[in-house]
């Protein structure tokens, strides 16, 4: 892979011919061409009405839970209502990442507000990974230098999130993932005093990421699917791997309510 991501590719992923600039913008929808399919998003649910559905067309929603909207410290002691951090992706059925569908602006360009020096490899640290690029520095996340396309990342609406898919290749069996985190929802086990030494140190993250999953079949004649939690990331962000124990999250299993992937 190469760090732009806004591309396309053949039917065959082994074989990979790069067109950049193929994203237009539309009635605040963002189109993509990726791997075997087209990502079309409408990044808030009163835009939800802008997009068309047509046969065959996946339809990825994420509705918000009720942990959607986190009391973010401001300014001069004041809060602010953020929306998640989210990375969707599509990778194989053996694991293997193949292409990034959505994922926030924040983390796509390093736009973090007041976060100093700390880059927030915390954050989405299971899709970072999973991407495999590392950058100057060392981390597996975009840079102000780097960021990622525009037809991929957009900010996370306040409403429910709709993303549409256009199968165009080959592609019929996929697992489709779903990272969510909020920064600083810290709890009785993830502690704002952590230090860095400690098995629950998480930065600014608080409780680390959450990680559904699901498996599509496009020849089957099923058409939905609900994703589940299957863990949560590295608290630190050090590593891609997902723990499957979730007992010591609390508001993080209630930032989603449920994300469903249909088949029109």
């Amino acid at each position: 892979m190469t760090k732009n991501e806004n591309i396309f590719f053949t039917h065959n992923v082994t074989n990979r011919i790069y067109f950049n600039n193929i994203v237009k913008k539309e009635m605040k929808a963002k189109i993509l061409a990726i791997t075997g399919m087209t990502a079309l998003v409408a990044l808030a649910s009163c835009n939800e009405d802008l997009v068309t559905y047509k046969q065959n067309d996946i339809r990825v929603q994420v509705s918000k839970g009720d942990a959607w909207l986190h009391d973010f410290p401001f300014l001069l002691g004041t809060n602010q209502k953020n929306p998640p951090q989210i990375a969707i992706w599509v990778e194989d059925l053996t694991g293997n990442y193949i292409t990034t569908i959505y994922v926030s602006h924040k983390i796509a360009t390093e736009s973090w507000q007041g976060s100093g020096n700390n880059r927030r490899k915390e954050s989405l640290p299971v899709w970072c990974h999973a991407r495999g690029i590392k950058y100057p520095d060392g981390l597996y996340l975009p840079t102000k230098d780097e960021p990622l396309a525009d037809g991929i990342s957009g900010a996370t609406p306040h409403g429910n999130l709709d993303v549409k898919m256009r199968p165009v290749g080959d592609l019929k069996q996929f697992v489709m993932k779903i990272e969510l985190n909020h920064s600083t929802d810290w709890n009785n086990n993830y502690p704002e005093d952590a230090k860095e030494e400690d098995a629950n140190y998480s930065g600014d993250s608080g409780q680390p990421a959450i990680v559904y999953s699901a498996e599509i079949d496009l020849d089957s004649s099923r058409k939905q699917y609900t994703a589940t939690i299957i863990g949560h990331s590295s608290p630190d962000g050090n590593n891609g791997n997902i723990c499957p124990d979730t007992s010591a999250l609390t508001s993080a299993l209630n930032i989603a309510k449920e994300i469903t992937i249909n088949i029109q």
